[in-house]
C-alpha cells in the first residue's frame, strides 16, 4: 500500500513521545488551555444547579430575590464560559501554529540534506504533502484533538459525579443508552476511517496529475490535448467529490443518531422520574436539572468520537513525517581539509578504477542469486592536473554526466576512489568540496528572484564581484537590457528570459565564486554563434591556471582541450588530444568527421557511428 494511503493506529505512544518534543517548549500554552477547559467544564454545572434551586426553593417560597440571584450567577457563569472558550481556542491555535512552524522548519532543513538518490525515488508531490497537509493534520491534533479531548473527558467526569451525587437512580437511568452510543460511534469511526483513506488517496492522485500536467503544459498545448486532459481531470475530480460526499453522509447519519439516543435518554429520565415526583420522593427541580445535565453529558461523547478520527489522522500523518525525518541524510564527510591553494591555481582531480551503478541496491534476484548490476561506469580512471582542461565525449548514456555527479558527491561509487588534491572526496566536508567547484549545467535552473541573488547565491560574494563575473562572460549586456538590471525579478525557473540568456546567467553564477574547478556541461549548447564566440573568448581567459572538466556534445567546443576522453558504454575507449585522437582513426575520428560533415557514411557505418558517439 502506498504510504499516502496508510491511516495508521488510533494512538501510538512512540509517535506521541516524539511529538511531545515539539510541544514541550510550549508547555505553558498546554497548561493554560487545559485550565480554561476545566474551568469551562465546572461552569457548565452552574446552570442545572441554579435551575434546581429556583424550581424547588425560590418558586414555592415566592422569593424573587433568590430568582434574581440565581439569574445573576447563571449570567456570570455564561460570561466565564465565553472567556474560557475564547482563551482555549486562542491558546490551542497558537500551540498548533507554533508546532507546525517548528515541524516545517525541521522537515525542510532535513530535506535539503538528503542525498540526490532520495529525490530520484520519491516524487516531489509526496514531499510537498509532508510539509503541507500532513503537518496541517498535526495542527488539527493540537487545536481540536488532544487538548480539547482532555477537556471533554474532564467535563464528562464532572457531570457524571454531579448526577450520581444528586440522584444515583436517575443517573443510572440516563446512562442506559451509553452502550448504544458506543456502538454507533464505533461503526461511525470505522466508516469514516475508510472514507478518510479514500479521500486522501484521491486527493493525492489529483495533486500528482496537476503537477505533471502543469509542468508539461507546453506539450499539452502543442499537441492539442487540452480536452483529453480536462476529461481525465474531471474523472479524478468526480472521484474526489464522491469520496467527500460519502464522508459527509456518515457525518450526516451519525449526529442525528446521537441526537435520537440523547432524546431516548431524556425520555427514560422523564419516565423514571415521573412516578417518584408523584409520590413525593423526587422534586421537579431535580428532574429539570437532570434534563440539562443529560444533554450536556452527551455533547462531549459526540465530540470525543469525532476527535478520535482527528487523532487517527494525526497519527498517520506523524508516521509519514517521522519516516521522512528518519531518512539518512547525505554523508557530509569527515571534514578533512585539502591543502590550501589559491583558486586560480586549480586542483588535481583523479578517478581511480571507479565503478558505479544507479540501482545496485535494487537489483532483481534470479534463481536466488543477485542479478548482475547495470554498471554505468566500469573501471574508469583518469587524472587532471591543476590548470589543465579535460573533455568528456561519448554517446548518450556513456557515463559523462555520471562522472560529474560522482565528483560532486550527488552519488557514491560502489568501487574505486575519487581524489581531489590526493584526498578522497568522501573525506572532504561537502561544503568545502562543492565550494571548490563552479558548475554550469545544460539544464539550467534559476530561482524566482532577482538577477543579483541568482548569480551570487552566497552572501559572501559582493555585488562588485557579481558585476565583474557577469562582465567577463558577457552576461552584463543581457542584464543591462532588463528593465531593472540586477534588481530585475525573474519568473519561475527564469521563464521571463530566453534559454541563451539563462545560460549566460548560469555561467556568471559559476564564475562569481572564483572556483578552483570548473565543470561545464555543454556550456554553449543554448546560445547563438555570436554569444558563443564571446563565451569562448572568456573561457580561454577563465580556464587559464584553473582545472576544467567539460562535457561536450559539439566537438568543436573542445578542440583545444589538454586531454579528451572518449567514453563508450561506461568504458574509457580512447584518450588523447584532438590531433592524437584523429590520428588513431577510431571512435572519436568517426564522430568528428560525422559532425563536421567531412564524410557521408554508408547506412551501416552511420548506425555504428551514431552508436559510438552521435
Amino acid at each position: 500500500m502506498n504510504e499516502d494511503d496508510v491511516v495508521g493506529k488510533a494512538y501510538d505512544a512512540r509517535l506521541m513521545r516524539r511529538l511531545s518534543v515539539y510541544v514541550r517548549p510550549y508547555g505553558w500554552l498546554v497548561g493554560a488551555a487545559l485550565s480554561c477547559l476545566m474551568l469551562d467544564g465546572l461552569v457548565q454545572l452552574v446552570g442545572p444547579l441554579m435551575t434546581q434551586r429556583v424550581i424547588d426553593v425560590a418558586l414555592p417560597a415566592h422569593d424573587s430575590g433568590m430568582v434574581w440571584h440565581a439569574a445573576a450567577l447563571l449570567a456570570g457563569s455564561l460570561v466565564i464560559a465565553f472567556v474560557c472558550q475564547y482563551g482555549e481556542t486562542m491558546l490551542t491555535s497558537l500551540l498548533g501554529q507554533r508546532v507546525m512552524r517548528d515541524l516545517r522548519r525541521d522537515i525542510f532543513g532535513h530535506v535539503q540534506r538528503l542525498p540526490v538518490v532520495f529525490f530520484d525515488r520519491n516524487p516531489v508531490g509526496r514531499l510537498v504533502t509532508r510539509v503541507t497537509s500532513d503537518v496541517e493534520a498535526l495542527n488539527e491534533l493540537f487545536t481540536a484533538g488532544v487538548v480539547a479531548g482532555l477537556g471533554d473527558l474532564f467535563t464528562l467526569l464532572a457531570i457524571s459525579i454531579l448526577m450520581l451525587v444528586v440522584d444515583w437512580r436517575l443517573a443510572l437511568a440516563s446512562f442506559g443508552v451509553i452502550p448504544f452510543v458506543y456502538w454507533v460511534s464505533h461503526v461511525f469511526r470505522a466508516k469514516v476511517r475508510d472514507s478518510y483513506r479514500d479521500v486522501r488517496t484521491r486527493l493525492a492522485r489529483i495533486n500528482a496529475y496537476l503537477q505533471e500536467r502543469i509542468t508539461g503544459m507546453r506539450v499539452v498545448q502543442l499537441f492539442g490535448r487540452e480536452e483529453t486532459e480536462a476529461k481525465r481531470f474531471d474523472e479524478l475530480n468526480r472521484g474526489h467529490l464522491q469520496a467527500n460526499l460519502d464522508s459527509i453522509t456518515y457525518y450526516a447519519l451519525y449526529f442525528p443518531a446521537i441526537e435520537i439516543l440523547t432524546s431516548i435518554a431524556l425520555a427514560s429520565l422523564i419516565v423514571a422520574g415521573a412516578h417518584r415526583v408523584e409520590i413525593g420522593s423526587l422534586t421537579v427541580g431535580t428532574v429539570a436539572a437532570f434534563l440539562q445535565l443529560v444533554r450536556r453529558f452527551f455533547q462531549p461523547l459526540q465530540d470525543l468520537s469525532d476527535k478520535f478520527n482527528t487523532l487517527q489522522q494525526a497519527m498517520a500523518a506523524s508516521e509519514r513525517i517521522f519516516r521522512l525525518l528518519d531518512t539518512e541524510v547525505a554523508d557530509v564527510g569527515t571534514g578533512q581539509t585539502i591543502r590550501h591553494r589559491e583558486a586560480a591555481n586549480g586542483v588535481t582531480v583523479e578517478f581511480d578504477d571507479v565503478w558505479f551503478a544507479y540501482d545496485l541496491g535494487h537489483v532483481a534476484r534470479e534463481g536466488g542469486q543477485p542479478a548482475s548490476p547495470e554498471w554505468v561506469l566500469k573501471g574508469v580512471s583518469f587524472r587532471v592536473e591543476p590548470g589543465k582542461t579535460l573533455a568528456l565525449v561519448g554517446h548518450t548514456g556513456a557515463g559523462k554526466t555520471t562522472i560529474i555527479n560522482l565528483l560532486l558527491r550527488f552519488y557514491e561509487p560502489q568501487r574505486g576512489r575519487i581524489l581531489v588534491d590526493g584526498v578522497d572526496v568522501r573525506d572532504i566536508a561537502l561544503p568545502e568540496l562543492r565550494g571548490l567547484i563552479g558548475y554550469v549545467q545544460q539544464d539550467i535552473f534559476l530561482f524566482a528572484g532577482d538577477v543579483l541573488t541568482n548569480i551570487r547565491l552566497s552572501n559572501a560574494i559582493s555585488e562588485e564581484k557579481v558585476a565583474e563575473a557577469a562582465a567577463r562572460v558577457g552576461a552584463d549586456r543581457v542584464i543591462r537590457r532588463l528593465p531593472h538590471g540586477y534588481s530585475h525579478v525573474l519568473g519561475e525557473r527564469g521563464a521571463s528570459i530566453s534559454v541563451g540568456e539563462r545560460q549566460l546567467l548560469s555561467f556568471a553564477r559559476a564564475i562569481a565564486a572564483n572556483p578552483a574547478l570548473l565543470i561545464l556541461d555543454e556550456a554553449t549548447s543554448a546560445v547563438d554563434s555570436e554569444i558563443e564566440a564571446d563565451i569562448q573568448r572568456a573561457l580561454t581567459e577563465l580556464m587559464r591556471g584553473r582545472t576544467t572538466i567539460a562535457i561536450a556534445h559539439r566537438l568543436s567546443t573542445i578542440l583545444e582541450s589538454d586531454e579528451i576522453i572518449v567514453l563508450h558504454h561506461g568504458h574509457v575507449r580512447e584518450r588523447g588530444t584532438h590531433r592524437e585522437l584523429l590520428a588513431k582513426r577510431g571512435l572519436y575520428e568517426r564522430l568528428y568527421r560525422l559532425q563536421s560533415g567531412a564524410v557521408t557514411p554508408e547506412p551501416d557505418a552511420r548506425r555504428d557511428m551514431l552508436q559510438a558517439g552521435a
